[in-house]
């Protein structure tokens, strides 16, 4: 019966970790770009801790109501809608849906990243907390858990073969 439960658990949290991990990387083999949010300003639609996927920009994307990312000069990363394009400077003007107000300054054609595609919301809470220290601490408790679940079944037998065998 142990061996069951074990075998039922380590096959859910293998699965688990391999949906994941699907989300993660399939789309980037597909030549997404993926972003995490980290704030509300695209709310409702854009949740934060979503992840972001992202294609690739093109001029001819570059109209009103698009929702791209674009690099600031300090090199942070912003999701927004476009709200304003000028062809012949070549820039947009951008804002969060949860915005009141504009941008402040105009994006640049070369500013911008890429445009988005789809995102999934709460992955990005496990992109962003996976690359701090508690995070690998966890990653590395859930696969120490997950081999803990293949041999506890097999412990427990050769326990009960040698109680058995001293009787």
């Amino acid at each position: 019966m142990t061996k069951k439960i074990c075998s039922v658990l380590s096959m859910v949290v293998f699965l688990g970790l391999l949906v994941i991990a699907g989300f993660l990387f399939v789309p980037k083999m597909l030549g997404y770009d993926e972003y995490a949010v980290l704030s509300g300003s695209m709310e409702p639609r854009i949740p934060v801790g979503a992840i972001v996927y992202d294609k690739n920009f093109a001029a001819s994307e570059a109209r009103e109501g698009a929702v791209v990312t674009y690099q600031l000069p300090a090199g942070t990363l912003v999701t927004h809608r476009i709200i304003s394009v000028d062809k012949e400077e070549q820039t947009v003007v951008t804002q969060g849906d949860a915005n009141n107000i504009a941008d402040t300054a105009p994006v640049a054609w070369q500013q911008i990243v890429g445009v988005y595609a789809f995102h999934i919301p709460y992955l990005g809470y496990i992109s962003i907390y996976a690359k701090t220290p508690l995070g690998i601490a966890v990653v590395c408790g859930v696969l120490i858990v997950l081999i803990l679940l293949n041999f506890i079944p097999d412990i427990l037998e050769e326990d009960k073969k040698k109680i058995s065998d001293t009787e």
